[in-house]
């Protein structure tokens, strides 16, 4: 059994860690006793490009809704907001990527995370969930990169 599942965006590769939980809105989720590490999934850093700005919108410790907006994140393709994944309070930011956010392109499943937290309701997904997940959007998500969407 490997320890990575790979999905195939055109010629690129976006792989996916077995050993973490995933959320529909592109975040992974790594157990650390009932805390969970959250980051971006390949798949979202492969669709942002280079990011090279993040700034939080919410103080740590704050409880979060679902789709809540938290932060916003810059890059070479466009500004986008930072949604909460689920329910919940989160705990701490990888402080360390507001000095430098270049972690999230480069160690994106390693020092690249962006905060802990501890879930209240969750509807995450193993890593072959996932990538079903992303086989069933990955049509919509061509079109939109080619700035097809209506």
């Amino acid at each position: 059994m490997s320890d990575r599942l790979v999905f195939m965006m055109g010629k690129y590769q976006a792989w996916f860690p077995t050993d973490r939980l995933y959320a529909r809105n592109h975040m992974w989720f790594q157990d650390s006793g009932g805390i969970y590490r959250v980051g971006f999934t390949a798949f979202a850093v492969r669709m942002l490009q280079d990011v090279y700005f993040l700034a939080w919108s919410i103080e740590p410790g704050s409880f979060v809704r679902a789709k809540q907006e938290i932060g916003e994140i810059e890059s070479s393709k466009a500004i986008s907001s930072i949604y909460a994944p689920t329910d919940g309070a989160l705990l701490r930011f990888n402080n360390e990527l507001l000095k430098d956010p270049t972690p999230i392109n480069t160690d994106g499943y390693g020092k690249g995370w962006l905060f802990e937290f501890d879930p209240k309701t969750a509807d995450l997904l193993t890593a072959a969930d996932y990538v079903k997940h992303l086989e069933g959007t990955w049509e919509e998500a061509q079109r939109h990169i080619k700035g097809q969407m209506n």
